[in-house]
């Protein structure tokens, strides 16, 4: 879908919409009406030259409207599985460590006291929320659809206003596109914020990604002023699962290795163990 809507910088079109669907979609009313009969009635017309004459009343396009719309409400995304999408229903964090972990995240938040931060890797927003205690606006953004809708789900649930979830693929983050590519801003220009969070998220970079640190450590200084960041060593679980199925190829993949890479571009301003995990958290700043 991603890829898609860089292609198709207006939408993706609607006989390939139509297309796409799945051939259960015909059962249901609003999508066989909305999507497939109107892209079929498109491509009559098209292979004719002729415009349909427009016959239809103000009242009956409003009742059209007010039906897409809740055909569009209704639609619910699949139930799947997938590799991130239950992460805190199954994090080897005890609930004593997830406590302190929010607490030292909400200090960080508050020394800090950003307008506007972007969360990357967010899952489905635990620490977004957090973040957004303080009224900051947060980007809250993961890779895996099925966390980002839980995610976006709640936001509409709790009428949340400074929670905006985001599916974004970090190892290829869109770009700027459109005419002049100067149209459509990438990611890395919309995400700029006053702090930035990675949290759990650099062992998937460094290691599922192969990304140097130092490029992982440069990449993040470009968004905002201030990091919060999780180090996950080799000995949590996460990361053995990650190393579980590839040569460990990453010597410097260390704390010590992390925080002399990180040093090039930041300085530490705190630096808490989470309690109950091997974990740790740093909230630093960028240099100069």
């Amino acid at each position: 879908m991603l890829q898609l809507l860089r292609v198709h910088l207006d939408g993706i079109p609607l006989p390939l919409a139509a297309r796409l669907l799945p051939s259960r979609a015909k059962f249901n009313l609003g999508l066989a009406t909305h999507v497939s009969l109107h892209a079929r009635y498109q491509k009559q017309h098209e292979s004719t030259g002729k415009k349909a004459a427009a016959s239809m009343t103000k009242t009956s396009l409003l009742g059209l409207v007010d039906n897409l719309e809740r055909t569009v409400q209704g639609l619910r995304l699949p139930k799947s599985h997938t590799e991130w999408g239950d992460y805190y229903d199954n994090t080897n964090y005890s609930d004593d460590s997830m406590a302190e972990k929010s607490r030292i995240i909400e200090e960080f938040m508050g020394e800090v006291k950003p307008e506007r931060v972007v969360d990357l890797g967010a899952n489905d927003g635990p620490f977004s929320r957090v973040a957004a205690k303080s009224g900051a606006l947060v980007i809250s953004a993961d890779i895996d659809p099925m966390a980002v809708e839980a995610n976006y789900r709640r936001v509409k649930a709790k009428g949340e206003l400074n929670v905006m979830p985001l599916l974004v693929d970090l190892m290829n983050p869109s770009a700027d596109a459109g005419w002049d590519n100067s149209e459509r801003m990438s990611f890395s220009r919309r995400a700029r914020a006053d702090a930035a969070m990675a949290l759990a998220l650099i062992h998937h970079l460094a290691i599922s990604g192969n990304v140097p640190i130092k490029m992982v450590a440069e990449y993040f200084s470009s968004l905002a002023p201030y990091l919060v960041i999780e180090f996950v060593p080799k000995s949590d679980s996460k990361v053995q699962r990650l190393l579980a199925t590839r040569e460990d190829i990453f010597p410097d993949y260390t704390e010590q290795g992390f925080e002399k890479a990180f040093g090039g571009f930041y300085s530490v301003v705190r630096k808490r163990k989470v309690k109950g995990s091997a974990r740790t958290l740093y909230l630093l700043q960028v240099k100069g």
